[in-house]
């Protein structure tokens, strides 16, 4: 499908222009409205975060605070920043493998996000829900397939990274919510990345 198939008043109906520089203040909007999509990732961060602090109990029956203060600073900054590139591209797997071409990473730091965009790819609700859904769950796998395999603290600092990296994925949870909420309509978007716009269309 092409960006000017939208176009079409008889079969499609646009409900959102979302501006690159509004996004902090959708993704806010879309992180409190109450749902089961919403109560699913709130529980979810509080259940990693209760799981690194029985972790961080355990370890300090056995190791001296300054080594653990050590893997808290590598759990909740450092090991943050260092992840940010591998949750982008795998935002980007799924896009290139369903045929977008033109794919973008930016970032706007006086919002603190970083996004993945298609230039003029229009995205079904399933390639959409893919592509903001994919790095969430890989990357939890991953680190708890680690929290699982790694001795002592290293416990600790990935058990932290899992919950840190939870709270980072609220902007995907934020667009994926809003998809749920309209899930009795079939949305389809595609983004100008040079007009650093999203859109979104209603199939009537």
């Amino acid at each position: 499908m092409k960006t000017e198939d939208l176009d079409d008043q008889g079969r499609y109906r646009h409900m959102l222009t979302l501006p690159y520089s509004e996004i902090a203040s959708f993704v806010i909007d879309y992180i409190r409205r109450r749902t089961g999509l919403m109560i699913f990732f709130w529980a979810f961060c509080l259940v990693t975060f209760g799981l690194a602090m029985t972790i961080r109990i355990n370890v300090g029956h056995v190791f001296e605070f300054r080594r653990i203060f050590h893997h808290t600073l590598l759990g909740l900054f450092v090991f943050p920043v260092l992840i940010i590139p591998l949750h982008e591209f795998l935002h980007v797997i799924p896009y290139f493998l369903t045929g977008a071409k033109r794919i973008r990473v930016g970032v706007d730091l006086k919002q603190f996000i970083f996004y993945v965009t298609a230039h003029k790819y229009v995205a079904s609700p399933r390639q959409f829900r893919l592509v903001a859904i994919c790095p969430f769950i890989i990357v939890t796998l991953g680190l708890l397939f680690l929290v699982l395999t790694l001795p002592g603290l290293w416990k600790w600092s990935i058990s932290l990274l899992i919950f840190v990296h939870a709270t980072m994925c609220a902007g995907d949870f934020a667009m994926l919510n809003y998809y749920h909420i309209n899930r009795h309509r079939k949305i389809y978007s595609w983004d100008d990345a040079d007009r650093m716009e999203a859109y979104f269309y209603e199939e009537i």
